[in-house]
């Protein structure tokens, strides 16, 4: 029997053509109920320190409307780290942030900020939040993650999207990310994994044994436009072989 991969559906897309108006069209609640409708295990939003998509009342709202649990993800940041844990997510992911970048380039670098790191961890875990760390699919990183006590990692997955077209490439990244995976799982960490996953590269993603859950928002989002939110949803549940 293949196993369940959960699947995060990613909406801060939703919410940047939201704001391009500066109104409430589209309604992310909406779109965040058709996403729980439609089969989507968790909502994935990131509450960047600029606010260019997800705002704080979305947080909040999202949070006592949906009955699939919210991950939140988020910088280093204390004013971030202050709505966290009054929020309460059920799960939150610690994410590197540059105000110049168009979306995260890259994992954390967990190695030059682990006091900072652990700090966050233990806060958060001791309001109920699981905590995860976005990082490279690297053996030092993974080490660290379970060193400063992160429940899991979420694998950046971004040399692998842009490695698929070449097969040697996709090879070598999809040999890193089941070795960085293995470790992890060795150690007690949950593993995860998104960025620049789609219809195309997912499923093989979906065969290594120690990843439990994708985050997804582009592809889905951008395939909406022509299918509807639930279709798009459901085909990529398709792909994880679901």
């Amino acid at each position: 029997m293949q196993k369940k991969i959960s699947l995060g559906v990613n909406i801060d897309h939703v919410a940047t053509l939201r704001n391009a108006r500066g109104e409430n069209d589209p309604a992310l609640i909406e779109l965040a109920l058709v996403a729980q409708n439609a089969g989507a295990d968790l909502i994935t939003i990131h509450l960047r320190e600029d606010r260019r998509h997800i705002r704080d009342a979305d947080v909040f709202d999202l949070r006592k409307n949906l009955k699939i649990p919210i991950n939140f993800e988020m910088a280093l940041s204390e004013e971030i780290l202050r709505i966290a844990l009054e929020a309460k997510p059920a799960t939150a992911c610690i994410v590197p942030e540059r105000r110049e970048e168009i979306t995260t380039e890259g994992g954390l670098d967990v190695a030059h900020k682990k006091n900072e790191i652990a700090s966050f961890v233990e806060r958060l875990h001791a309001a109920g939040t699981e905590v995860y760390l976005f990082i490279e699919p690297d053996a030092g990183m993974v080490k660290l993650a379970a060193e400063v006590k992160a429940r899991g990692i979420e694998f950046h997955t971004g040399a692998y999207a842009r490695a698929f077209t070449n097969l040697v490439e996709r090879r070598a990244e999809l040999t890193r990310l089941k070795n960085a995976a293995t470790l992890a799982a060795s150690l007690g960490l949950e593993v995860h994994a998104g960025h620049g996953l789609n219809y195309f590269n997912t499923g093989a993603i979906c065969g290594i044994e120690a990843i439990t859950e994708l985050n997804i928002g582009h592809a889905i989002i951008a395939r909406s436009l022509v299918t509807g939110l639930t279709a798009a949803i459901q085909d990529m549940l398709i792909v994880m072989g679901r």
